[in-house]
């Protein structure tokens, strides 16, 4: 594909492929207290993401497990939030491609991540839980094997090296009295 000009963050001129997408972000730490990474406990894990033209920052921290703040967001659940809105965001075009007529969607999605004892550790598996509502009864077997299609569908499970299992349920819209 041939490159594409376009206008970089700084205002310099970069070059992006057509079909390929750019993405960024900052991450500030804001957890240095008042002696910095003098040693493990010392520092906290607090920062913000940040990205240009977004409302709002995220807080983050890490898990709770490696000295984090529990009430901010740590990587791992980002991750797993990534996967599980990459499916439905998949899920839900692949539904208008068949005719499924999707009114509402939520997930329950969890995953494993293992230690490996030397400091570091690697995701093992997520597994989605979709629960698919869908205007008609007949629409419910397609609803389902849809998911497939739109497992493949997402960059991000496309991206990761673990495996991304899918528990999808599919349900009918109750109807207004």
């Amino acid at each position: 594909m041939d490159p594409v000009a376009t206008t970089g963050r700084d205002g310099e001129a970069a070059s992006v492929r057509l079909g390929e997408h750019a993405y960024a972000v900052e991450v500030e730490w804001t957890g240095a207290r008042e002696t910095g990474t003098t040693h493990y406990r010392a520092y906290g894990r607090d920062h913000v993401v940040r990205a240009a033209g977004k409302s709002h920052v995220l807080d983050g921290s890490s898990d709770r497990a490696f000295h984090g703040d529990a009430e901010r967001w740590n990587p791992e659940e980002l991750l797993l939030a990534a996967l599980s809105q990459c499916h439905m965001l998949s899920y839900l075009h692949v539904a208008t491609l068949h005719g499924v007529v999707v009114t509402g969607y939520t997930d329950a999605a969890t995953a494993v991540m293992v230690e490996d004892g030397r400091g570091g550790g690697a995701f093992r598996e997520a597994t989605l839980h979709p629960r698919v509502t869908v205007a008609d009864a007949a629409m419910l077997a397609l609803a389902e094997e849809i998911h497939a299609e739109a497992a493949a569908k997402c960059f991000i499970a496309a991206s990761v090296a673990f495996p991304v299992h899918h528990e999808p349920v599919a349900v009918i819209a109750v109807a207004a009295d």
